[in-house]
C-alpha cells in the first residue's frame, strides 16, 4: 500500500508530520508518491532539517521576501516537488524552517495540491516526547501524522534513545530506564500532551508506526501497540510499515472493526432460540463473543430480537453492547443487521457481521478477514471455503448507507452491487459455511466437536 492511500491524501490538505522514528523519510516518500501521480507538491519544515534530507527533492530554495507566487508555481510545473526553507545555518549542514504565520494560505497562493510540513525534530531517534515550544503545527493543517519507530521497543527509556524521555517518565512514572513496552509507547503517541500535543481541533490524525517488517513477531507487536493507540478516539487509523521498503512502504491500515452478532432470528426450524443453546459448558451466544473479544474489535453489539431478555441474561458482564431489533420478525436478518449498523459508534470504520448461530467460528478466519481490510485487498472482504462464500462478512462503512437503504433482500445484494470492491480470502475450515439451523444439524456439530449431546426435552 503507498502512504498517500494509507493517509487519505486530499487535494489541498496541509499535512503536519511529528514524532520521531522516520518523519523526514514519510514526508519525502509521500511527496515522491504525489510527485508521481502528477500533484504539485510544497515541502517545507518549521523547524531544521538536514541538508543532506532537503536534497532529496528535486528543487529546493530558500522562501525569499522578494520571491513572488508566480516564481513558485513555474518551479511547481517544473519540478512537481519544491522544499521551501527559511535560512541555510552558517555551518550549511541544517537548515532553519518557515514561521506558521508564513505558510498561511501558501498552498491557495501558489496553486499547489498540498504542503507536507515537518513539525518538529528528534535527533533521529525512535521515539519523542515534545519540549514545551513544540510542535510548530500551522492551525490549518488539515491532517497531522505523528510518527513513532517500532525500533523503540525493548530500548531504555532514557535520553540516549528517547527524546525528553524525562517528560515521558515524569507524566506516567515509567521507570527510567527500563525497556520500552508497546502499552508505553502506544500511550505516548495517542497522549494529547505527548504525540498529539498542539494538534489542530479540525484536523484528522492518523499514526505511522515506522520500521516495521514483514516478520510476523513484528507485525504483531506492531499491531498491538496500534490496537491501544485507536483507543484514543482523536486518531482515526494507525499506519504500519517501513518507509524505506520501495514500492509498498505500508504494510497494514489499522482502522477500527466493530463486530454485528446477528442473533435476532425466530429460529423456526429449531423450534427454540439458537444463542441460547447448550455449547461447551455455555450457550451459543456466549461462546461467540468470548472467541471475538480474542481479536480485540473496537466494539462488540450483538443484536437481539426472539428470546432478547434470554440472551442479554446469557451474556451477563461480558463486554458487548446489546441492542433490540423490534422488528425482528420482519425480514429478521436485514433488519437486524441495520439495527447494528445504526448501533456501532461514529468512530467505527468497517463492521464485521457475524452470525449468532455459528458457535464454531475461528478465530483464524476473523484474523485473516481483518488482516485483507487492513492491507487494502477489499473494502468488502468475505472468507471463500472451495469456493463457497462464508461468514463472517466485512463491509467498510462507505457501504453501510446501502446496507442501510434496502427494504428487502439481504447483504449480498450490496456485494453484488460492488464486485470490484470485494476480496475473498481462502480459508481452509468449512466453518464460514456451517450452521445450526435444525435439531439434527445442533447434535452432529456437537458431535464432530466432541461434546455432550442435548438431554432430550420432555
Amino acid at each position: 500500500m503507498r502512504l498517500r492511500d494509507a493517509l487519505g491524501i486530499q487535494r489541498g490538505d496541509v499535512v503536519a508530520f511529528v514524532g520521531a522514528g522516520g518523519k523526514t523519510s514519510a514526508l519525502f516518500r509521500l511527496a515522491h508518491e504525489l510527485r508521481e501521480d502528477g500533484w504539485r507538491v510544497l515541502g517545507t519544515t518549521t523547524t531544521r532539517v538536514a541538508m543532506y534530507e532537503v536534497e532529496q527533492a528535486p528543487f529546493w530554495t530558500p522562501l525569499r521576501a522578494d520571491m513572488s507566487p508566480s516564481q513558485i508555481r513555474e518551479w511547481l510545473n517544473e519540478h512537481g516537488f519544491v522544499f521551501l526553507y527559511g535560512t541555510r545555518e552558517a555551518s550549511r549542514h541544517k537548515i532553519t524552517g518557515l514561521h506558521p504565520e508564513v505558510l498561511a494560505g501558501i498552498v491557495d497562493s501558489v496553486n499547489s495540491d498540498a504542503l507536507l510540513i515537518e513539525a518538529d525534530g528528534a535527533r533521529r531517534l525512535p521515539l519523542k516526547a515534545p519540549r514545551n515550544h513544540e510542535p510548530v503545527i500551522p492551525p490549518d493543517t488539515s491532517l497531522v501524522v505523528p510518527v513513532g519507530g517500532i525500533d523503540a521497543l525493548g530500548q531504555p527509556l532514557d535520553e540516549d534513545h528517547v527524546y525528553n524521555a524525562a517528560r515521558i517518565s515524569e507524566r506516567y512514572g515509567f521507570p527510567e530506564g527500563a525497556e520500552i513496552l508497546p502499552p508505553w509507547m502506544a500511550v505516548i503517541l495517542r497522549d494529547a500532551e505527548l504525540g498529539l500535543r498542539g494538534v489542530p481541533e479540525q484536523a484528522r490524525v492518523v499514526a505511522l508506526l515506522n520500521k516495521v517488517s514483514l516478520q510476523p513477531h513484528d507485525r504483531e507487536r506492531a499491531r498491538r501497540v496500534a490496537q491501544l493507540i485507536l483507543r484514543s478516539d482523536r486518531v482515526d487509523a494507525v499506519a504500519l510499515g517501513a518507509m524505506q521498503v520501495p514500492d509498498h512502504p505500508v504494510h497494514e491500515l489499522q482502522r477500527r472493526v466493530g463486530v454485528i452478532v446477528l442473533a435476532g432470528g425466530m429460529s423456526a426450524r429449531m423450534g427454540r432460540s439458537k444463542p441460547l443453546l447448550p455449547w461447551d459448558g455455555r450457550t451459543v451466544i456466549e461462546t461467540i463473543v468470548t472467541r471475538l473479544l480474542a481479536a480485540r474489535p473496537a466494539e462488540i453489539v450483538v443484536v437481539t430480537g426472539y428470546q432478547a431478555d434470554g440472551v442479554r441474561r446469557a451474556l451477563g458482564d461480558l463486554p458487548a453492547g446489546i441492542v433490540h431489533n423490534p422488528d425482528f420478525e420482519r425480514g429478521e436478518m436485514l433488519s437486524s443487521l441495520q439495527a447494528g449498523l445504526r448501533a456501532l459508534p461514529d468512530s467505527v470504520a468497517a463492521c464485521l457481521v457475524v452470525m449468532g448461530d455459528q458457535p464454531f467460528i475461528d478465530g483464524r478466519v476473523v484474523g485473516q478477514v481483518l488482516t485483507a481490510y487492513a492491507e487494502g485487498q477489499g473494502n468488502i472482504v468475505a472468507p471463500v471455503y472451495r469456493g463457497q462464500r462464508g461468514h463472517p462478512v466485512l463491509f467498510d462503512r462507505r457501504f453501510w448507507p446501502d446496507l442501510l437503504a434496502l427494504e428487502s433482500g439481504a447483504p449480498r445484494d450490496v456485494i453484488r452491487r460492488y464486485p470490484d470492491q470485494l476480496a475473498t480470502v481462502e480459508v481452509d475450515t468449512d466453518s464460514i459455511v456451517r450452521d445450526i439451523d435444525t435439531p439434527e444439524q445442533y447434535r452432529f456439530e456437537l458431535f464432530r466437536a466432541g461434546l455432550p449431546q442435548p438431554v432430550p426435552r420432555d
